[in-house]
């Protein structure tokens, strides 16, 4: 995070403008719009900054910018257009521990101020760091046309019950609740409507439920294969409603950094080398924690219920008597060989698709290779990395041409994405060659030679997500 978002309070607060033409018009209305008591220091004013400072009380001081200027403000906004004068107030601003802000000049700044959108008491801040200015400004287009107006009229009622609402509730949790039952509900959008009564005769009946903090829920949420851009709309807003996320060792620090800012994020999943977390233990956690009253999302790669164990933490769930819902992600197979331009299924050279699980001996033993080696149809292995000798010599032996073209397709649809092509018969010779390393996906079929040449495509994801320069700080598991 280049720079640390904050809102001052500038109510008749002291603040410093040096400059008299059209930009620091621009930054004095800013200003004044916050409350600030405004100075403004210029050798000459525009007309309408005359005006507007006339009008409102607003000291002009008409002369060249002083290094005791500085001195008693809030904060500096220098407006003037001269890079010699930028500076100086700047380094004077800094001198006296005063965050300035040099309009249009990265260089002196110390702080920036964002595209804005005002629904207040509602403001949403848009900032590039200063390095696109412009997108800045196309988000909060886009942004705009999301809130809608009444806004500002719903979060004002909010404000006026909060009193009563922390009188009925007495913790975090019950007045949480509360509050998300009325933003989810009919009060909110009766309210942005502008029918205050109505919803206040809705918020009202949701103070009298007193079952409305007593019950935990689940979500069972597929994260996808990697990229960000692809989780559903549902599995985001899970991610921003739950109170706990119990997540897999998979799940990107993207898509984790996307999770409400005060959830309590919890490793469930195995580290190489280290200690697995039995599924027992998983689900005895996820029992207890929606036992508590906690709102929990247990998240996985890819889709829970295709080899994520989801079917086995759903009836543990069920049998407490726990009410969870399921929210499908993206399988690892369909996304990662998407991003990989092949099709999993081709009218001239696949039928079908099976997706099998290689992970652990017995599970390579208990599989049907006659069935799986038939040509005509595409094989999605997941977790096959340390058994690709074993995969080749039964698929081969069963019949299999050892000339099937073949994909591995390793951290897929993330900006590691490599694409390893070649033949059956040489996989195992592939995957020394190219140091192959889990998580990887295993394609085998005629359509494996379909798609990209290169060796390390990744299609740029259309959606523009946030990648945190932070490391997350995570709670892990413990027996």
């Amino acid at each position: 995070m280049d720079y640390f978002p904050a809102f001052l309070d500038l109510r008749d607060r002291p603040c410093l403008v040096v400059g008299g033409g059209d930009v620091a018009l621009r930054k004095v209305r800013l200003l004044a719009s916050a409350g600030a008591r405004l100075k403004i220091v210029a050798p000459e004013f525009g007309d309408s900054l005359s005006t507007l400072a006339s009008e409102n009380g607003y000291q002009l001081v008409r002369r060249k910018f002083r290094s005791a200027d500085v001195l008693g403000h809030w904060l500096v906004v220098s407006a003037t257009g001269d890079a010699l004068v930028e500076r100086a107030v700047y380094r004077c601003a800094s001198a006296a521990g005063i965050f300035c802000n040099g309009v249009d000049d990265i260089d002196n700044c110390s702080y920036i101020t964002p595209a804005i959108v005002d629904r207040s008491p509602i403001i949403v801040a848009i900032s590039s760091g200063g390095a696109a200015p412009v997108l800045a400004r196309t988000l909060r287009a886009s942004i705009e046309l999301l809130l809608p107006a009444g806004l500002s009229t719903l979060a004002v009622l909010a404000r006026q019950w909060r009193d009563r609402v922390r009188g009925r509730f007495d913790d975090l949790l019950g007045r949480r609740r509360f509050w998300e039952s009325v933003f989810d509900g009919p009060a909110a959008s009766l309210a942005i409507a502008g029918d205050i009564p109505a919803a206040e005769a809705q918020m009202a009946e949701l103070l009298d439920d007193a079952g409305i903090t007593c019950a935990g829920e689940a979500w069972l949420v597929g994260a996808g294969p990697g990229d960000p851009g692809l989780l559903t709309i549902r599995a985001l807003q899970v991610l921003q409603t739950a109170d706990v996320i119990l997540h897999d060792r998979l799940v990107s620090a993207e898509v984790l950094a996307l999770a409400r800012r005060d959830a309590d994020l919890i490793s469930v999943g195995k580290t190489p080398g280290g200690q697995a977390n039995s599924q027992d233990e998983i689900n005895a956690l996820l029992v207890d924690l929606v036992s508590r009253g906690k709102r929990v999302c247990r998240l996985k790669g890819g889709d829970p219920f295709i080899f994520g164990r989801g079917g086995e933490e759903a009836e543990a769930l069920d049998a407490a008597g726990h009410h969870y819902q399921v929210v499908p992600g993206i399988t690892a197979a369909a996304g990662c060989a998407a991003y990989a331009g092949i099709p999993l299924t081709h009218r001239d050279l696949s039928q079908s698709v099976v997706f099998v699980t290689a992970h652990g001996k017995h599970s390579i033993d208990n599989l049907d290779w006659a069935s799986l080696a038939r040509d005509r149809q595409t094989l999605a292995f997941y977790m096959a990395v340390r058994r690709f000798p074993a995969l080749m010599n039964n698929l081969i032996e069963n019949g299999r041409s050892p000339d099937t073209p073949v994909a591995v397709i390793e951290k897929g649809t993330t900006p590691q994405q490599r694409v390893i092509r070649g033949t059956l018969g040489q996989l195992t010779l592939l995957s020394e060659a190219h140091r192959i390393a889990a998580p990887a996906m295993l394609i085998v079929g005629e359509v494996a030679a379909l798609g990209t040449t290169e060796q390390s495509p990744m299609p740029q994801s259309p959606r523009i997500y946030a990648k945190p320069e932070f490391k997350i700080q995570e709670k892990r598991l413990t027996k």
